[in-house]
């Protein structure tokens, strides 16, 4: 997927200048990545991370505030949909796409109940949900499951990577009391954790801490970290996953 695009819009809204970046990521990596966070194999994407106003008719918090970044799952799949095993030359990608989109909506707003709970009730929804979409449910649903579990591996990588961050935070030297971690740190391990992915090509050095600070401030939702004080966080996360992976990626001995 190319780098070289604007995907800075607010998740709720979409409108651009807000909220964070998100894309697909080799599976293989995130593969490794997801075994030694305990979460399921597969490409994980990007989660907006703390607050971000009123959701699903609730006030948004820490783990009800986030939400998958609707650009980032619009580009994957665009890029996507065509090599899996469900598509139909006959259906077009403004078919595609409204299915996928029911499907991570869909995950985030029922992040309490498993697929077999819901297909009954999305399948008497897709009508209404799927606006110019030429398919019949049928059709749709297996773009809509897949999309559905691609959302599950992101949150449940996610939720692994903040446990674990959560516990190494309190004894770090970067820790400071004034900030919160779940609005303000936890997104900047996040940021480590997908930029190891992002940038699986590079090692950490100058012109790499250059690239994130310039994409922290669209990257970094809620926090109010300075680059200045994320970068330590996002650096842990960073070797974290190369810790995870086979071998010494960069050959820095981490």
């Amino acid at each position: 997927m190319p780098e070289n695009r604007d995907m800075n819009r607010d998740p709720i809204t979409g409108e651009p200048g807000s909220h964070p970046v998100g894309t697909g990521v080799g599976s293989a990596g995130a593969a490794a990545l997801g075994a030694a966070l305990g979460a399921p194999f597969g490409p994980i994407g990007m989660l907006v991370g703390g607050a971000i106003g009123a959701v699903a008719g609730g006030a948004a918090g820490h783990a009800a505030g986030e939400r998958i970044d609707p650009t980032g799952e619009t580009e994957y799949w665009k890029g996507a949909h065509t090599s899996r095993p469900y598509f139909d030359k006959s259906h077009t990608w403004d078919d595609y796409e409204p299915a996928y989109r029911y499907g991570w909506e869909s995950r985030t707003e029922h992040r309490d109940r498993q697929w077999n709970d819901v297909e009954n009730d999305l399948s008497q929804k897709w009508e209404s949900a799927k606006g110019k979409s030429k398919m019949t449910w049928e059709r749709a649903k297996d773009a809509v499951k897949d999309s559905w579990d691609r959302t599950d591996r992101t949150y449940n990588t996610y939720r692994s990577s903040d446990e674990k961050w959560r516990n190494h935070f309190t004894t770090a030297s970067y820790n400071d009391k004034s900030h919160d971690y779940d609005r303000d740190f936890a997104p900047a391990y996040r940021y480590g954790t997908f930029s190891r992915q992002r940038y699986s090509d590079r090692a950490w050095d100058d012109s790499l801490e250059r690239d994130l600070s310039r994409d922290w401030d669209r990257t970094k939702g809620a926090s109010r970290l300075t680059w200045d004080k994320a970068k330590d966080a996002a650096k842990d996360a960073w070797h974290g996953v190369e810790r995870a992976m086979p071998g010494d990626a960069d050959k820095d001995g981490r």
